[in-house]
């Protein structure tokens, strides 16, 4: 049987291998990035540049995602994205500072609108859960209640009226990719709606820091990495003056391992600043799980340095930790490889969101299936399509 993806704000096309991994097949996908549509289409995926809003505003039926992947409405199995909630600037002076209603996420949800697919899959930051959607001024925080709008997590309740709105039972919660087999810690927030009120979950961890099966471990960058350390691939590189600091710290540690008479000169300004500054020098443990990747290794608050060499992470090795398979195609200069893959979501929670879709859709195939055999062809129709709807809904 085939599960047909229609994927928005598609990216490096981390979350779709993952789905198909699990047996699903994207269809279509979009992506307003040249470099991320190249790469795309690089590796055989169909996919659609251009700004969402713009082709929706040209198309609003969508046929531009229906025709390309010779689907019907209703047909997709899913639509799945991560489209960024930052607000239009004209919106959000209008709307407020993160009003969901001025952002990207609408053009989301029209197409989930227009489409009607069976499932949806939205994954963005944990953050999301607490933003307000206005902030009120600091100096005024004191001198009266919050207005509704002004609480932590009201441009959320947004989001979930509205996909109630639209007649779809939502679950959500924030996943860590490394309870799914990533070697890297990465918390997404992810949101999973069903159209036909199936029974949906999120994921079950499948891998722990501790367990007394390895293999249901978390997994490490000694597992994906070591066999890279004489052929990394293309790699940024650190100025000569961080590296002199870095060769001073040893395997898991950051700038608190430096020597306290080199510290303020190596953190400069940072010194005297608040917060961990877990990432500033920080070099990484063969033995843990990578920290969460970003867009560039060589930033100077979020380094990502190899275990044991003086350099960043390549782009292989980014890609390994994202669980790309080696022979995917990374197109761009190598900023934008970076980029490309250290935005992506993991394979490996992108595989277990496919697979509990595929168990629902399977599991609710079967029920109906049961059910309507064992009813008595005597009986009222009315009566057999009763308990069916209830076995669905």
């Amino acid at each position: 049987m085939t599960y047909p993806v229609i994927s928005l704000f598609s990216g490096a096309m981390g979350l779709d291998l993952g789905l198909e991994q699990a047996g699903l097949k994207i269809m279509i996908s979009q992506d307003i990035d040249p470099w991320c549509v190249k790469t795309a289409k690089a590796n055989g995926f169909q996919c659609i540049q251009g700004d969402i809003r713009k082709l929706i505003a040209e198309d609003t039926e969508c046929s531009f995602l229906l025709k390309p992947a010779n689907l019907l409405p209703e047909e997709p199995f899913a639509v799945v994205g991560g489209p960024p909630c930052q607000p239009f600037s004209t919106a959000g002076k209008r709307l407020g500072t993160n009003d969901p209603r001025g952002s990207l996420f609408m053009e989301f949800i029209h197409v989930i609108k227009m489409v009607r697919p069976r499932f949806f899959v939205m994954e963005n930051v944990k953050g999301l859960l607490s933003v307000a959607i206005k902030h009120r001024p600091l100096k005024e925080r004191n001198e009266k209640p919050l207005k509704p709008e002004e609480r932590p997590g009201s441009a959320f309740e947004i989001i979930k009226q509205t996909f109630a709105e639209l007649g779809y039972k939502i679950i959500y919660g924030v996943l860590d990719a490394v309870h799914y087999g990533v070697p890297q810690f990465r918390e997404r927030l992810i949101i999973i709606g069903s159209r036909d009120h199936e029974d949906i979950f999120l994921p079950k961890p499948t891998h722990f820091q501790v367990h007394q099966d390895p293999s249901y471990r978390w997994r490490t960058l000694r597992e994906v990495i070591e066999d890279l350390e004489n052929n990394p691939g293309p790699c940024a590189s650190f100025s000569p003056e961080r590296i002199r600091f870095l060769r001073m710290v040893p395997m898991g540690g950051n700038w608190r391992n430096l020597p306290p008479e080199v510290i303020p000169e190596a953190m400069g300004g940072a010194y005297k600043s608040s917060g961990g500054k877990v990432g500033f020098y920080r070099r990484l443990d063969y033995d843990q799980p990578s920290p969460t990747l970003v867009t560039s290794p060589i930033q100077k608050a979020t380094m990502l340095c190899h275990p044991t060499q003086d350099r960043p992470l390549s782009v292989r090795e980014y890609a390994r930790i994202q669980q790309f398979p080696d022979d995917w195609k990374i197109e761009g200069k190598l900023s934008d490889c970076y980029r490309q893959i250290g935005n992506a979501v993991p394979l490996g929670l992108g595989k277990a969101i496919g697979q509990m879709l595929i168990s629902v859709a399977t599991k609710s195939a079967e029920i109906k299936t049961r059910r309507v055999r064992g009813t008595s062809v005597h009986k009222n129709m009315s009566e057999v399509q009763r308990i069916t709807l209830e076995t669905i809904i």
